[in-house]
Parts: structure tokens; sequence; C-alpha cells
């Protein structure tokens, strides 16, 4: 080749390699857990978040800020995945999983400059996480999924520090009624428990209801508002005239004949309406249109009717009441209608309502949420859909953990101990791993104002003792016997947020080289150089950092 450069990548396209790889990597992990890491816990903060479009979201919902930041890092994004994954799993402990994720990075760095090899981190780290596993299921306590009281005490701590704090026993209590009544032989689906959102009244206000709230009003003012023993009908189609489905042209040379071709199409639509009649419906959702002339029918013959709605509450209404959704009217009988005590159009919040209810063993159900505001029926809502998922996890599994950092200190202690039966350098990682679950309670009392190091060295002196479910309290700072403060929250959270956060930390290690085709930096029009700062995140490693939109941020973390 003569010593002429062999030229592979284009002249857009960058490549970052070792250590250089591996710290921004490192570096772009740490910056999204420091992001949420302030959120942890009972006392945790909030973020404000502007998007592009100046709409305002403010919670402390990690996998929801994270979502909304836009991160554009693909080491980065990868944390974000880790959140993702624990939202969908198990819906609480996205925050925990993702400062557990950047503390394990952070540890990793200290010991690659010590010259430990990746591969050897990688190798600890798994061994780690496989003997957690081991040690929570140990130390996990055995819940009566009957027991109302332990359920109602999860379903609040999952809720604390959420923006329902002055209302979390109602909540808890609403929440623990709600998953009990969908459950069926097939398990509990979360889908079957809809939360409507009504801004107006306080969170007190929030109720449960046992069938089916949809935010519509009855198509015509003269139906009635209120339907006793209702039998319901479900139509997925639209009730309106079926156009051809070929192009075709009618061409009228009297008008005799066009009052005759109007004649046909309303005797077509009265078909329709007396088809519903005979099968004895007084109700019917539609999930698209009502010609005008139907909805004139119905409401000459004392049926509600609703349309356009949505294919998630025909579902809904479909468990519920028992119906069963018709594409065909021609077809409908008297076995695909459903029952409910009452059908009704109700005001709330100045908007109309229909109110499906009196439902026999309802196995879908409604939380209607009330608020102050939009900002806090929004973030009370996600403390709800948290508090769904981790009642429904501890349904299925019948174990908890202690909270209050009680697991981590636990499993710190125990992995100290493997540590020095584990053979080689994968001994100063097993002990990282440890460390590095001691950011959690190290958090917690940051948070709310305590000396961490005071309360860490009292943690872990009561768990040397034996007391594996102490924990902190946030609110007096002391260390306390969490089981019989009722805090609780579901193994799976926590083995789930484990094992997500190793295996994102084990990937980001095992890179050594990145390469970009073309440039990932952002650009100074996106926004000034402070408002990027995100804790180092800015043009690291020759352009590959920038965490994407984040302009205007700064000041929120």
């Amino acid at each position: 080749m003569g010593n002429q450069p062999l030229i592979v990548l284009s002249d857009d396209s960058q490549r970052t390699t070792g250590r250089d790889a591996q710290s921004m990597n490192i570096t772009a992990g740490k910056a999204v857990a420091g992001a949420v890491r302030t959120t942890l816990g009972p006392k945790g903060m909030d973020k404000m978040l502007v998007d592009s479009m100046g709409s305002v979201v403010v919670t402390n919902d990690g996998v929801t800020i994270l979502k909304e930041m836009d991160i554009e890092h693909p080491a980065a994004n990868m944390i974000v995945e880790v959140a993702e994954t624990q939202e969908n799993e198990v819906g609480d402990g996205t925050t925990s999983a993702v400062v557990v994720a950047g503390e394990l990075l952070a540890k990793a760095e200290d010991l690659l400059e010590q010259d430990i090899h990746p591969t050897t981190l990688a190798q600890g780290y798994r061994q780690a996480a496989e003997r957690a596993g081991e040690v929570l299921e140990d130390v996990a306590i055995d819940v009566d999924v009957e027991d109302e009281e332990y359920l109602q005490q999860i379903a609040a701590t999952a809720m604390t520090g959420k923006g329902a704090e002055g209302s979390k026993d109602l909540l808890a209590e609403i929440v623990v009624r709600a998953v009990q009544s969908i459950a069926d032989e097939d398990g509990i689906n979360t889908e079957y428990v809809e939360v409507e959102k009504s801004v107006g009244g306080s969170i007190e206000n929030t109720e449960l209801i046992e069938g089916v709230l949809i935010s519509k009003d009855r198509v015509h003012e003269n139906m009635p508002y209120f339907v006793e023993d209702a039998n319901i009908a479900l139509i997925d189609t639209a009730l309106e005239v079926k156009e051809t489905e070929i192009d075709a042209e009618v061409n009228v040379t009297d008008p005799d004949q066009l009052q005759e071709f109007l004649d046909q199409e309303e005797a077509q639509l009265r078909e329709l309406v007396d088809k519903l009649v005979d099968v004895g419906a007084n109700v019917v959702f539609c999930q698209k249109g009502i010609d005008d002339l139907v909805q004139h029918f119905l409401a000459q013959e004392g049926i509600m009717a609703v349309r356009r709605v949505k294919k998630s509450q025909v579902k809904q209404i479909a468990r519920a009441t028992g119906a069963r959704a018709v594409s065909n009217v021609d077809d409908i009988t008297e076995d695909d209608l459903g029952y409910a005590g009452s059908v009704a159009q109700k005001d709330v919040g100045g908007s109309d309502h229909i109110f499906v209810e009196d439902v026999e063993d309802a196995k879908a159900v409604t939380i209607l949420l009330r608020g102050g505001t939009e900002h806090v029926v929004d973030e009370v809502e996600r403390a709800i859909e948290d508090s769904l998922g981790v009642v429904r996890t501890t349904i299925e599994d019948g174990k908890v953990l202690a909270g209050g950092g009680a697991p981590e200190v636990e499993l710190s202690l125990a992995l100290r101990d493997y540590a020095d039966s584990v053979g080689g350098r994968e001994q100063l990682a097993v002990e990282a791993f440890a460390d590095a679950l001691e950011v959690i309670p190290r958090t917690l009392a940051e948070n709310a104002g305590l000396d961490p190091i005071d309360s860490l060295v009292e943690l872990r002196s009561q768990h040397s003792a034996g007391d594996a479910a102490d924990g902190l309290d946030a609110y007096t700072g002391d260390v306390i016997d969490m089981g019989e403060e009722g805090v609780f929250e579901p193994l799976r959270v926590k083995t789930q947020a484990l094992e997500s956060a190793t295996e994102a930390a084990v990937m980001i290690l095992r890179i050594d080289d990145v390469i970009a085709a073309g440039d990932l930096a952002v650009s100074s029009d996106d926004g000034d150089d402070d408002d990027m700062d995100m804790g180092g995140m800015g043009g690291m490693g020759g352009g590959m950092g920038g965490m994407g939109g984040m302009g205007g941020m700064g000041g929120a973390m």
C-alpha cells in the first residue's frame, strides 16, 4: 500500500476507543443517574420539565423524567431503558434502578483506573448480582395476599413522596379494591383499571367506580339522561348507510326518483334501529360515528347512545357488563347484550361523563381522579399507576421486603462477606457492587436533609446485629423496624431493579469502541453551554456528548 493510510470510515464518522470510550460512556450513565437522584424517597424533590412546545410536566417519577428529557447519547439511553424495563415489569422502583446503575458505573470507573480489566469487572458484578438475588429471597417476608391491610401498606409505600402524601391512605384503599375487583383465574391485568382524570375538587374527592366511566355525552338531546336496568349493545362499526366499495354514480332524472332514493336510505337506517329495539337494547355504545337520522330514531325509541367510544373503553365495557362487540347490527342477538344496573350521564368537574355502574362482579373498574390543578392530577395519576403495579406484583408473588433502604444495607453486608470467598480480582468487583448498593440509603438520607454518614453507620450497626428489617425513617431520621412501620415493597421490585441495573452497567463497561456515523454533538444553536451542563455531559469524547432537547433544563436539575 506504499504506507498510505487506509480510510475505512467516512469523513463524517467519529470513533472513540479504549479508555476514552469507557470514560465517556460511564460519564453519560452517571449523568442520567444524577438527574433523577434527588427525586428518590419520601422527601425527594420534583423536576419541572419544559418541552420545545412549552408544555410543562412537574414530577418526581423517574421514568417520566427520563422520557421527557429527550436524551440522545447512546450510552445514556441504555440507562433510560433500565427505567423503562422496570416500569413495564413491576411499575415502581424506576429511580432506584437508575441510581444503582449509575453508582455501579461510578465504582467501576475507580477500578478501571487501577487497571482492573472490564471483563473481570463484568464477571464480578454478575456474581454479586446472582448472590444478591439469593439473599433477597432469604430476607423476603411472606404475606397473606388476602390481607387488605398489608396490601394497603404496600400501595401507600409506592405513593409516598409523589404528590399524594396527604391522601395516600384513601388512594391506597381505592387501589387495593380496584386490583381485587379485576383479579380472575387468568391473573391480574391492570389495563382493566381505567384512570379517568377530572380537574376540580381535591384529591380526597377521588372515588372508585365499580364499572366504567367515559368522558362523553349522549349524542342527542332527546335521549334519556338515565337508563335503569340497562341492556347494552356494543357496536364496533358506524351506524350509517353503508357506502359502496366501488365508485358509482346515481343519475336522477326525476324528483320522484330522488325522493325514492332518500326514502330507501331512511328505511335502511330505520331497520338498524328496529334491530336494536327487537333484541331489547336500551343503551348503545358505538366505536365509530352515528348518522343524524339514526340518532333521531334512537331518541324516539328512548335509547341512550354514545358514539366514538375508544376501543380500549369498548373492551372495558365488554368486560364489566358481559356484552360482546358486534360488527354487523343485522347479526346482533340478545346474547350479545351486556347488563348494568344503571347507565347515566352526569356532570363531573364541569364536563359530561357517562357512568356505567351497578354491575354484578365488575371485572373492569374506573378510578375517577380529582385534584386542584392539571399538574396535581397528572402526578397523582402516576403515583396510582405505580401503586397498581406493586399491588398486582405482591398478589402474584406473595413476597415483600422492608423499605427505607433496609434491603440494600442487608445486601451490602452479605456481599462483603461473600467477597471473601470469591477468588481473583473479581473479589474487588463484588466489594464495589456492595459499596454501590449503599447509594440508596445514602441518597434517602441526603434527600431528607440528614447526615448520610451517620445514618449509614447506624444502619450498618443495626443490620450487623441481625435486624434485617431496619431502615431509615426519612421524617424523623431514626433507624426503625420498617416492618412494624408498615413500609413494604414487593420482592420483585428489588430483584428486577438489581438485574436491570447490573445488565446495563455490564453492557456499558464492555464497550471499548464507539463508532458514530455522523456528528452526535449538540450544536451551539440548541442552547447555551450552561444549559447543557447535566454534570459534565456536554461534548464528551470528541463530540459524542450531549443530551438533546435539554436546553433550559439546567436550573431544574
